[in-house]
């Protein structure tokens, strides 16, 4: 692979950061490339198994963060294992949670895998979903407004106000599926996988932070289920592209911690416009040099 280290530090910087802000990880690393002229790389057969590579630096910073939360995961597995239920409302139904929304992802990535790696190789097909996820995430913060408006026409209190929207630990089974297919469309270049489950998060009623939260929590089992799958295709490179890939996960690891610590606490007020407003000025302006500029 034709791969030299500026390169993979940019790409593991790139995937670091959008992985966690709402704005596709997978469409910027379509679309960047081929603004910069990089389309050899990003037709090279083990440049998806690359990428992969640096979502799983993602991945384990992801359970660094959240390690008290996994921990907590696989005990309550293990004591539920034991006891044989586990209850709604739980710490022990939270871990449930996650396993839950990790199936639609799972199982359509397998099933779809073909021709989901053709779109990954269109920078144009991700640009206009790009500009798809600008869309989503601000109609999802538009139904959460209106929520919030209802709550204060009807002049509930604060405290009121914030009963309108619930726990993670309080949601069903069946609402965890819909934020797991939320999070499938993601699959797709340029849809962003915490942004859609975020906004699926809102839907139910979540508030923004534990939406937030259990975006992130969702993403890190698919993501080291991918690189078990695509890593190995890396075999037979050379000792310098290994030196690469592994500073290059050790850079988007850095990067997406920082990132958690930063949108956590963001998402304790904040709102998911910013990002709609530049997945929409990214997308038409790609858009817009691909069709124009390059004639893609």
């Amino acid at each position: 692979m034709n791969l030299n280290i500026w390169q993979v530090l940019f790409l593991a910087l790139l995937q670091g950061v959008t992985e966690l802000f709402p704005i596709s990880s997978l469409g910027h690393t379509v679309i960047i490339p081929g603004l910069l002229g990089w389309g050899d790389l990003v037709r090279d057969k083990n440049f998806l198994p690359l990428i992969v590579a640096l979502h799983l630096g993602t991945s384990i910073a992801l359970v660094i963060y959240f390690w008290r939360v996994w921990l907590q995961v696989l005990r309550s597995i293990v004591k539920t294992v034991k006891d044989g239920e586990v209850k709604r409302g739980t710490e022990e139904w939270v871990s449930f949670l996650i396993i839950i929304g990790c199936i639609p992802g799972g199982l359509l990535g397998v099933f779809l895998e073909t021709p989901l790696k053709m779109l990954f190789a269109s920078p144009l097909v991700a640009a206009a979903f790009l500009v798809v996820n600008g869309t989503i995430l601000f109609v999802g913060e538009q139904l959460r407004r209106r929520t919030e408006a209802k709550a204060a026409i009807a002049n509930l209190d604060a405290k009121k106000r914030e009963a309108q929207f619930r726990p993670l630990s309080s949601l069903s089974w069946k609402e965890a599926v819909i934020v797991g297919f939320a999070q499938a469309l993601a699959l797709i270049p340029g849809i962003s996988r915490s942004g859609t489950t975020m906004v699926a998060g809102l839907g139910v009623r979540l508030n923004h932070e534990d939406a937030a939260r259990y975006s992130f929590l969702l993403g890190t089992p698919l993501i080291a289920a991918a690189a078990l799958l695509e890593v190995p295709q890396l075999a037979g490179q050379s000792m310098t592209v290994w030196l690469y890939v592994l500073l290059g996960m050790v850079v988007a690891g850095v990067a997406a911690f920082l990132s958690t610590k930063f949108l956590l606490k963001y998402f304790e007020t904040g709102r998911l416009y910013p990002f709609a407003y530049y997945c929409w000025a990214v997308g038409l302006l790609s858009l817009f040099f691909f069709l124009v500029v390059l004639h893609v």
